[in-house]
């Protein structure tokens, strides 16, 4: 089902004449554009609307040529409806207050008298075939700007050196970053959100980015180590095998009309096996990936749906050690797409499930 199909699915069962997307994510999601500028807002400076026949843009006088021109590569221009309004005359909300009539139902995704609210989570999934191919370059992008900023790695390096570092790799690949985590082996082990600070990397290092580019976002972290712990190699195994595990279980919730919470029991299981019960309690999980860092986030009671193609961030942690990646998992495939076959792996098997994967290996510079 397309995305316009969706969208008319949606009309007809919660009665609507139109739905409209504020939001960048899902504002990107419809037409594969970004209507940000300033990055701060979470509202964007255009909206995007649909009534079952027209796909129709909305923004102000300075906005709406370059937004059409450079920002809706998914949406045929010519049958595009374009509603400019001059920037000191209206509000974003207004302008779209204005094209839709006062005996018309419609709903938006932020708060905005007048309208219902839409959910566009389970909108936005699974994946579309484009989609899909976008991620997979995305993916790709995004680790190879990981890596070869830690490649370079020094354990003098400040981690609001290493995060600069990171955020100038992928912006050059025209790639936005919400999240850059760095953490040095003090606080790598203190904390599972590695804030950047000036404390020096020392003897290892965990990296961790969320990366966006056209709404979608990809996750990964690299473990980089000078001087290891004795206890980092077999903690940073662990973490992966409850990662595989949690990928594992996923396909099978997709195949089976499973939810979150399953996975999340898969998860706690894997913790146990490995033996580190209960260390699921000290940090979130992940979930499943899309036009948000995470669409949904499991915890032993979510019950949303498991669906595939979609692609899904898992990060499990053993205290100072981490395993994440994005992969899309289809009916019959997991497909890590945060890799480069340039960093070195390991064969990581899942628990008590017919699965192996090749997973980042620590990286362990030569002197």
């Amino acid at each position: 089902m397309d995305k316009r199909e969706r969208l008319e699915a949606h009309l007809e069962s919660h009665d609507l004449d139109s739905v409209w997307f504020a939001r960048p994510n899902s504002f990107a999601w419809l037409t594969g554009g970004n209507n940000v500028v300033d990055r701060e807002g979470d509202i964007g400076v255009a909206a995007v609307g649909y009534d079952g026949a027209d796909v129709t843009i909305v923004a102000n006088n300075i906005e709406a040529d370059r937004i059409v021109s450079e920002e809706v590569p998914d949406l045929d221009v010519d049958e595009l409806v374009v509603e400019d309004f001059p920037w000191h005359a209206s509000s974003l909300g207004a302008a779209v207050d204005e094209h839709v009539g006062d005996d018309e139902r419609a709903a938006i995704d932020i708060n905005h008298p007048g309208f219902e609210r839409v959910d566009p989570t389970p909108l936005r999934q699974p994946l579309t075939d484009r989609d899909c191919e976008r991620y997979r370059e995305l993916g790709r992008q995004t680790a190879a700007a990981v890596e070869a900023v830690c490649r370079e790695l020094q354990p003098g390096d400040t981690e609001h050196e290493v995060a600069s570092a990171l955020r100038v790799a992928l912006s050059a690949r025209d790639i936005e970053a919400p999240v850059v985590l760095v953490g040095g082996a003090t606080r790598a082990q203190q904390y599972r959100h590695y804030t950047p600070t000036e404390a020096e990397l020392g003897e290892y290092a965990l990296v961790s980015v969320t990366a966006e580019r056209a709404g979608l976002h990809a996750s990964c972290t690299r473990t980089v180590a000078f001087d290891p712990p004795a206890w980092l190699e077999e903690r940073h195994e662990a973490a992966a095998r409850v990662e595989a595990t949690a990928l594992a279980a996923t396909q099978d919730a997709a195949n089976n009309s499973g939810t979150a919470s399953d996975v999340f029991a898969a998860i706690q299981e894997a913790y146990d096996a490995v033996g580190y019960d209960g260390e699921w309690e000290h940090h979130h999980q992940g979930g499943a990936a899309g036009f948000a860092g995470r669409e949904w986030i499991a915890t032993p009671d979510h019950e949303a749906s498991v669906e595939a193609p979609m692609a899904y961030a898992w990060n499990p942690t053993v205290q100072g050690a981490k395993s994440e990646g994005t992969a899309l998992v289809t009916d019959d495939d997991i497909e890590v797409l945060t890799a480069t076959g340039r960093w070195p792996t390991t064969t990581i098997s899942a628990i008590d499930r017919d699965l192996e994967l090749e997973r980042p290996a620590i990286l362990e510079p030569e002197a």
